[in-house]
């Protein structure tokens, strides 16, 4: 499904402010994996993201998808093989269009043809549908423009629209970190609901290590620019926060301290 090999990452390289944030990194995710990738500050998870996405070149290394190199595709190119949810809840969807408008570009993905050919009552249809899944009542709102919104909508609203069309790799950056708990909650249950029902392949970034423990099937931990733990199931659902930590430290050498990570588990 996705394959990353030997992938490198340096900024700012050949300067003072030269930064190794991907070193070798190799990562082979089958379909329907769902792995919670945790680590700490500075780690390199959202470098890893990124690096799958296309948002910038790597330096040496591979990624390839469904058995096809997109190594040197573009973002926008590789976009028709990923649906991605960003830790800011306003980068998912466009403040100014409506729900309906938002969903209508995310829908169309690949046709030629704009909004101004308007949208059909199917299409509200299906529209509302989606979203009484959600249990947000959204689905009454589809005229709303989505600035408007809560945080915890749009990133429920943007997760329809990054799954609409089962993408070949779900990418969730964070995607719960910017929400007060109770709506971080929803979302994540929103997430995990989506994922489970259209059989999707996902990779979550997350700094809550209950989180990581409870959610997917496998758990991926990232430092100083390495991937030093890959956990899978059954292994993975006897763990506990307590056995994570002392396997990060066996494994790095070093103590987990004065991180986020140890504020949520």
């Amino acid at each position: 499904m996705l394959k990353v090999l030997n992938l490198v990452k340096i900024f700012d390289q050949g300067t003072v402010n030269e930064k190794i944030a991907i070193q070798n990194v190799s990562l082979t995710v089958e379909k329907n994996d769902f792995i919670t990738v945790i680590g700490g500050n500075g780690a390199g998870k959202s470098t890893l993201l990124n690096a799958i996405a296309g948002v910038f070149p790597v330096d040496s290394g591979s990624i390839s998808i469904n058995n096809i190199d997109v190594t040197k595709l573009t973002e926008h190119k590789r976009a028709a093989y990923i649906g991605r949810v960003f830790q800011d809840p306003r980068m998912g969807t466009a403040s100014n269009m409506t729900i309906e408008e938002n969903l209508a570009m995310a829908y169309r993905r690949g046709n030629r043809r704009g909004l101004n050919w308007g949208i059909s009552n199917k299409e509200r249809d299906l529209f509302a549908h989606r979203l009484k899944e959600l249990g947000l009542g959204l689905e009454g709102r589809l005229k709303y423009k989505a600035g408007n919104l809560s945080g915890g909508q749009r990133q429920a609203l943007t997760l329809v629209m990054a799954t609409f069309h089962n993408p070949d790799i779900l990418l969730l950056d964070e995607h719960t970190a910017a929400l007060d708990p109770k709506t971080a909650k929803k979302v994540l249950e929103v997430t995990i609901k989506l994922v489970e029902e259209n059989k999707l392949t996902a990779l979550m970034v997350t700094h809550n290590m209950k989180d990581a423990l409870r959610v997917g099937n496998r758990i991926a931990m990232m430092h100083e620019g390495k991937c030093i733990l890959d956990i899978a199931e059954p292994r993975k659902k006897d763990l506990t926060v307590t056995d994570l930590l002392g396997m990060f430290e066996q494994v790095s050498g070093e103590d987990m301290v004065n991180d986020r990570m140890l504020l949520n588990h």
